[in-house]
């Protein structure tokens, strides 16, 4: 699962969250993502290398808060 916009590290992505920035998730893949409740994404996107893991909170298809 991956993060739009595409962050280039987890940091970017909590300041996002933490300015009130809207931060959607998505597959790429044939597997949902989860609309609500907890998701673990990675970024930034391929083909460029996974070098940040995270788990989130999802509401309505958007971060709420990055977990750890």
């Amino acid at each position: 699962m991956y993060v739009r916009p595409n962050f280039r590290t987890k940091k970017e992505l909590k300041e996002a969250i933490k300015a009130g920035q809207l931060v959607s998730v998505f597959s790429p893949g044939p597997f949902p993502c989860t609309l609500n409740g907890k998701e673990y994404i990675e970024g930034p996107h391929y083909p460029k290398p996974h070098t940040w893991y995270a788990s989130v909170e999802v509401k309505d298809g958007y971060v709420t808060k990055v977990i750890s």
